[in-house]
């Protein structure tokens, strides 16, 4: 009997649920993805070859301009019920008599960036929805002088709500050491003697012919 030839047909591959997929993927991301705000100043880290990671909770981070500028910033912890920030925004509003509302207590436990707010416009930094004045408002950064050492208060008051809390230095590769040192010496004052410097990972060179031998 003669052998039934059957039609030859190229194979067809239906990419319907793969972009369906990829659609339902790209929408939850849109939905859930939290924009994170500009940093108000930009840092240029030096560079060293740590390769030891900055932890991701219980971190408060100092931000060092290469102007002398200070910033703050730090996590809400590693649990979403802990809610840290806007404990440590009470507590500082305790110590300057200021007293905060809750939409105020959320804008400020939603702002992931490095603030330089004086205190006594904290509140009106929160209220804005113009970031030209917000940027105007934190153009100082954190008050650090003696007669008005916010910075401290803001230490204290952190570690007050998150006893685990570590410090963390991200300065400029051109800032003024006597500003880093007015920062430890701040840490210090508050009993934190261990704290990170934050860095850009130096390039290791790789000399072949010492391998090779």
């Amino acid at each position: 009997m003669p052998k039934i030839k059957l039609p030859t047909q190229s194979p067809h591959i239906d990419m319907t649920p793969m972009v369906d997929l990829f659609s339902v993927v790209l929408i939850f991301l849109m939905l859930t993805t939290t924009m994170r705000q500009p940093e108000p100043a930009t840092v240029d880290t030096p560079f060293s070859i740590s390769e030891t990671p900055t932890p991701d909770f219980n971190q408060m981070i100092f931000l060092i301009s290469a102007d002398g500028k200070v910033f703050m910033n730090f996590d809400n912890g590693p649990d979403t019920l802990l809610k840290y920030r806007p404990k440590i925004l009470d507590e500082m509003g305790k110590r300057y008599e200021i007293e905060f509302t809750d939409l105020e207590r959320r804008a400020f436990e939603k702002y992931k960036s490095a603030l330089g707010v004086p205190i006594t416009r904290m509140k009106e930094f929160l209220n804005s929805n113009d970031n030209n004045l917000k940027n105007s408002i934190q153009e100082g950064g954190i008050p650090i002088d003696s007669a008005d050492n916010q910075l401290a208060m803001w230490i204290l008051c952190a570690r007050q709500v998150n006893p685990n809390i570590q410090a963390s230095i991200k300065g400029d590769s051109n800032t003024e050491f006597s500003v880093v040192e007015k920062v430890l010496d701040i840490l210090q004052d508050k009993n934190v003697n261990r704290f990170n410097l934050v860095t850009s990972l130096e390039a290791a060179k790789i000399n072949l012919e010492e391998i090779q031998q």
